[in-house]
């Protein structure tokens, strides 16, 4: 009884009743659009000069024709452009697919050790191997080939891609 009561007393909401809040909706602001509209002939930038022209003002880093901050810094050293990224992996993370007999860099991306497959990966040695397993990388440090061995398992150095 007293829900329908509730429901009695509170207005329906219908579609074509709902409003945004008030004052939650501004207008734009029409600009040329004559002079009777205030932001007319002129478009609200005054008269001639740099920043009334198309394109105008200076950007960013312009310093009052005063030598840039990023000019007058020395610039130092270089970017290889040929450089390798190495994706790194020790034993110990190996524990996470020890279910795969043979490691691959897919395997590794797919445990979430690795962004993405196609990196080269190069296996640090950095914790045990408990199991034998096949471990195919890029790349392996001494001790890592060291304790897969050890274990009974073996290395695979995969081709680097050009």
């Amino acid at each position: 009884m007293m829900e329908q009561e509730l429901a009695e007393r509170q207005p329906r909401i219908e579609l074509h009743l709902l409003r945004p809040a008030q004052g939650s909706k501004k207008r734009s602001k029409r600009i040329g659009r004559g002079v009777g509209s205030g932001r007319g002939k002129t478009s609200g930038k005054g008269h001639k000069g740099q920043k009334a022209r198309a394109g105008g003002g200076k950007g960013p880093g312009f310093e009052g024709g005063q030598m840039p901050l990023v000019r007058r810094i020395p610039k130092r050293g270089f970017t290889n452009i040929f450089k390798k990224e190495y994706a790194i992996v020790n034993l110990d993370s190996l524990a996470r697919v020890q279910d795969h007999e043979t490691i691959t860099p897919s395997v590794l991306a797919e445990a979430n050790l690795i962004r993405k497959s196609s990196n080269l990966v190069k296996i640090l040695g950095e914790g045990t191997v408990s199991k034998a397993m096949v471990v195919k990388a890029h790349r392996f440090s001494r001790v890592a080939v060291e304790k897969i061995e050890a274990s009974g398992g073996s290395i695979e150095v995969l081709e680097k891609r050009v």
